[in-house]
């Protein structure tokens, strides 16, 4: 038994604090904006230039104008702004947004993070991420543990082309959390069901005690 993608985003909600400001990538971390815990009061910016972005809308109540980075329609709040990209993208390399909750195809033991493109792929471009990792003050992962051929996306190494080196502060998967330190990675918390040996044997990055 491992967490699936609402549990992961549930997880992954647990890490806000009260009166930060932060930007959810594109995929699952996207539905972290549903869990956010009561008491806790964080603003979530979105690079297309939206400060204060509610969680997404019910069936029917969906406006096309609306929309987050991930072309996904959203709500907004009483207290939500607007800006151009030009705005947005000051706060976040003028070290304004305390964390970011990014999606990734690999992530090394090191931290390293590739998340924008597979060779030979078509891509549109690499959005905000590179600019996000090199100017938040905390990373986030939040992934599948494996690719669908059942193969470790929390590598020694990545393959595929980097957003940013070492800017990775935390991993979680549907196997579990994993922390980036000196020497690879630490072992946070396991998925119910999940035992250190599964998330062990799915990950091809160093884990130390």
């Amino acid at each position: 038994m491992a967490w699936d993608r609402n549990q992961m985003a549930a997880r992954a909600a647990q890490e806000l604090q009260d009166g930060w400001y932060v930007n959810l990538g594109i995929g699952i971390p996207t539905l972290v904006s549903n869990y956010i815990p009561e008491g806790i009061k964080v603003t979530l910016q979105s690079e297309n230039g939206m400060l204060g972005m509610g969680p997404f809308p019910y069936d029917g109540e969906e406006d096309p104008d609306l929309i987050n980075a991930g072309k996904q329609t959203i709500t907004e709040l009483p207290q939500t702004a607007y800006f151009d990209s030009a705005t947005s993208f000051g706060m976040i390399r003028g070290g304004k947004i305390a964390m970011a909750i990014l999606g990734a195809m690999e992530v090394s033991e090191e931290g390293d993070l590739a998340n924008w493109m597979i060779p030979g792929k078509l891509v549109k471009g690499m959005g905000g991420a590179m600019d996000l990792v090199a100017g938040v003050g905390r990373v986030v992962v939040l992934m599948d543990h494996t690719n669908k051929a059942g193969e470790s996306k929390i590598l020694a190494r990545c393959t595929l082309p980097l957003t940013g080196k070492g800017v990775v502060n935390r991993i979680i998967t549907n196997l579990g959390v994993l922390d980036v330190m000196p020497g690879g990675l630490k072992i946070v918390e396991l998925a119910p069901g999940t035992t250190e040996y599964d998330l062990r044997r799915a990950t091809e990055a160093r884990i130390i005690v």
